[in-house]
């Protein structure tokens, strides 16, 4: 049995990111929505309380009955969840005078607690709130300050309950990971088990146990989730997994063949299927991204059903489903708004009557990654940047037409190809190139053109929740731009996508 650490979602946009903290600690958590909190069992060490967009003083504000941990488990409030032990217990929580937002110092607390060990004074720390705790309940104790915050962290004598005003999960509280270090090793008496290798092994082992001789029919993309998913599986059952990996002429240029080379030095029983006409035609004439996104998703169930029906016997379909998607899938407050539709195989399981089967829904992108390293994967594969599900289409403004996809691949493949070649490839997060729907004049040689217009997008992130542009250099974008208008027929001009994510989105459609 795994220990592990709860955290209660309570509707804040750092949820996620306090479980990634854990996760690098070496300690398994699991996020869950307030109003479905689980019970207690033995490998629970503790319990966090997350922030929320909400006031603790409003009606319709998140609640919780915390009983079933208090004195239990350890047990830490961040923002919020602070806020909710203080109002809960006969404190009182008011407006703050001044809006608490953005960087703070610690430039009082108790350097002794095991909360708050290895801080430094005047440690910078993030505030994110526009209510505060005015006044305590009884039997609750000031641990620490900043000038304008007084209570900044508080405990409950002779109870393991804490509550923190700022969020330690944030970069720019600089020393939230040795807090969060201080409650799970000091507090929580965290054993820092859980690692990468003991993931696969366990997966492996329950994966045997699930499948047993069943067949199991995987699509894989050539990306992280799925390559990795599929190696679980392959450890687990060999070749009664089936991987079939259609190519949508969408992919970037030479990526069908490339891949399919890779997953041949991994033993994996791979099948590869050219069906670029299909997705041509099922795209002819569609201009809005929502319909070029839908258009892809029903052509490939379609290609895919085709291909898994020519196995015999097949019991369970393999999803890289990770764990953002299961969070973001359970809304504290209802679904969330639709910002893009999510390109996977949703409504094959229904429709070939399949069992679904997951083993990364646990984890995190860059777990992923470190399962993908324990199982010595090729790091041409786990290093590869993100790259939409549509493909290029969505990289594509306006309908797609081969001759689109054509120019695009070849912009792309140079625009990678010099980032390879400069070694900016690994500091980028994700890059790629957009053909737009706009033609600009230019002069070539003595002559006038009016040709197309290319625009390159590089963007530093850590899961792509949000995403700033990647100053990129000078000298590499000027050679970049050169390279791609005298080699790219149909392109005249170059530019470079300088917006950051929010406002913008990674991809444009």
């Amino acid at each position: 049995m795994t220990e592990q650490i709860i955290i209660l979602d309570f509707g804040s946009q750092y949820t996620q990111l306090i479980a990634r903290r854990v996760r690098e600690l070496n300690v398994y958590c699991e996020i869950h929505p307030f109003y479905d909190a689980p019970e207690l069992t033995p490998d629970v060490k503790g319990v966090i309380l997350s922030g929320s967009p909400c006031s603790v003083r409003d009606e319709d504000s998140p609640k919780i009955d915390l009983t079933k941990y208090r004195g239990k488990v350890p047990l830490l409030g961040v923002c919020y969840g602070a806020q909710y032990l203080a109002q809960n217990n006969g404190g009182e929580v008011l407006p703050s005078e001044i809006r608490e937002y953005g960087r703070a110092k610690l430039t009082s607390f108790d350097q002794d607690h095991d909360l708050l060990k290895n801080l430094t004074k005047g440690s910078q720390v993030w505030m994110s709130h526009g209510d505060t705790i005015k006044t305590l309940p009884e039997g609750f104790k000031i641990i620490a300050s900043t000038p304008s915050v007084e209570v900044a962290a508080f405990e409950l004598e002779n109870e393991p309950t804490y509550g923190i005003q700022f969020h330690p999960e944030v970069t720019h509280t600089l020393e939230g990971k040795q807090l969060l270090e201080n409650f799970l090793l000091k507090i929580c008496g965290c054993a820092q088990d859980w690692t990468s290798e003991i993931f696969a092994d366990i997966t492996i082992a329950e994966l045997k146990e699930q499948l047993g001789n069943d067949k199991v029919v995987l699509g894989l993309s050539g990306g992280v989730d799925s390559s990795v998913a599929a190696m679980l599986i392959h450890h687990a059952i060999g070749k009664n997994l089936y991987c079939i990996f259609v190519d949508n002429g969408l992919l970037r240029k030479n990526e069908f063949e490339e891949v399919l080379e890779s997953y041949k030095h991994m033993g994996l029983n791979v099948k590869g299927v050219d069906a670029k006409d299909q997705f041509y035609k099922a795209l002819a004439g569609i201009s809005d991204p929502e319909g070029k996104r839908k258009a892809i998703g029903r052509t490939f169930i379609e290609v895919f059903d085709q291909e898994a029906k020519a196995i015999k016997d097949v019991k369970w379909l393999a999803q890289g489903t990770i764990y953002p998607d299961i969070i973001e899938s359970v809304s504290v407050k209802g679904p969330s708004a639709t910002i893009k539709s999510h390109h996977n195989v949703g409504g094959l399981p229904e429709k070939m009557n399949l069992k679904v089967v997951e083993p990364l829904k646990t984890l995190f992108k860059d777990g992923v990654r470190s399962v993908g390293r324990a199982l010595e994967i090729d790091h041409k594969i786990l290093g590869r940047h993100p790259f939409p599900g549509p493909g290029l289409a969505i990289r594509i403004l306006g309908d797609v037409t081969p001759e689109k996809v054509h120019i695009i691949q070849e912009v792309d493949a140079i625009f990678i190809g010099m980032m390879k070649e400069r070694g900016l490839y690994d500091q980028v997060w994700q890059a790629g190139s957009i053909l737009l729907p706009i033609q600009s004049v230019g002069v070539m040689g003595d002559e006038r053109t009016y040709e197309r217009v290319v625009a390159l997008r590089a963007v530093a992130s850590v899961d792509g929740m949000t995403a700033d542009w990647v100053h990129l250099p000078y000298d590499f974008l000027s050679d970049v731009s050169n390279e791609i208008i005298n080699k790219v027929k149909g392109v005249n001009r170059v530019v470079y996508d300088i917006s950051s994510k929010p406002p913008a989105t990674i991809e444009w459609e």
